[in-house]
């Protein structure tokens, strides 16, 4: 049995073969390859594509409480649907990633040093991150702190726009803490910013423009998750369903922000974009709607 490649099919069929050819989805392409998982994403299981069920390295939560309203939060989700993890380490032993925390606002907790320091000392060899709003830290609290990476939440890149989705008006100070972690070379500093098309597309190279400014080492850039309790709210400000589930609108930000800074996307989501060809990159959708999110780490007693 002969078998024959499809360009030596058309030909026998009288056809002249043609590729495909599409530069933006070459440019695309050359930029995903490009691209270096982001400094919080590393150890994270979600990297490894042959674990069908992955989880996030370990968290530390310290409180579900936040000082922001953000219209996309899914920590504000889970304590309306009353499924947000209590305070405590959520893991295993011998962690080689600790974050602190994926729910809430840490900076609220008066235990926010103690709790750093316990972890520094139960687990002197894990990498210690810190997710945090940034609107409450200062000088005073920094130094009291001790992090490997402080990844601080900036959607806009004007006092406007920033109260528009925070419902809170303290842009200035998270600007602040944004010049505080990047003027310290001992950490690595990440401005963490949400791609909601529609609502702050015109933002996003500016949001890295200024953290650039201010010493900021990265910038990681993520797709949007739509909790269907933050539907309307999103509808109202402004955002595009149809383009926050687009790669290519990602990808296309991600370019704007590289002129500036350092910029990555979520490491699970690139770790499949790697492996796509041009054209399949170029098309593919991802399902960004979700009911609830859930902490799939049992929690534990730290002694």
């Amino acid at each position: 049995m002969m078998r024959y490649s499809w360009e030596e099919f058309a030909r026998m069929m009288g056809v002249e073969p043609q590729v495909l050819e599409n530069k933006e989805a070459r440019l695309l392409k050359k930029f995903v390859d490009d691209l270096t998982y982001p400094s919080h994403c590393k150890f994270c299981q979600g990297l490894d594509l042959s674990n069908l069920n992955p989880v996030h390295h370990p968290s530390y939560e310290l409180t579900p409480a936040c000082n922001h309203d953000c219209i996309f939060c899914y920590s504000n989700v889970a304590v309306k649907l009353g499924n947000a993890p209590r305070p405590g380490y959520y893991g295993w032993d011998n962690p080689k990633a600790i974050t602190v925390s994926q729910y809430g606002e840490p900076l609220l907790s008066p235990r926010i040093v103690e709790v750093n320091k316990l972890l520094r000392e139960r687990f002197p060899d894990a990498r210690l991150d810190l997710q945090t709003n940034g609107s409450l830290l200062t000088e005073k609290l920094w130094r009291k702190l001790d992090f490997d990476i402080v990844m601080i939440s900036l959607d806009a890149a004007s006092r406007e726009k920033h109260l528009a989705i925070t419902r809170a008006d303290t842009f200035d100070r998270v600007v602040n803490a944004l010049k505080i972690v990047g003027s310290d070379k001992s950490v690595r500093s990440v401005v963490r910013t949400i791609f909601m098309p529609g609502i702050n597309d015109e933002d996003i190279p500016k949001i890295a423009e200024l953290a650039a400014s201010l010493g900021v080492d990265e910038m990681m850039l993520q797709p949007l998750t739509i909790h269907e309790l933050n539907v309307e709210r999103l509808r109202k400000a402004g955002l595009d369903f149809d383009r926050a589930e687009s790669i290519k609108e990602l990808l296309k930000a991600a370019m704007e922000a590289k002129k500036y800074i350092d910029v990555r996307i979520s490491g699970c989501l690139l770790a499949q974009l790697k492996r796509m060809d041009a054209l399949t990159l170029f098309g593919v959708r991802r399902v960004a709607r979700e009911v609830a999110p859930l902490v799939k780490r049992e929690r534990m007693e730290l002694k």
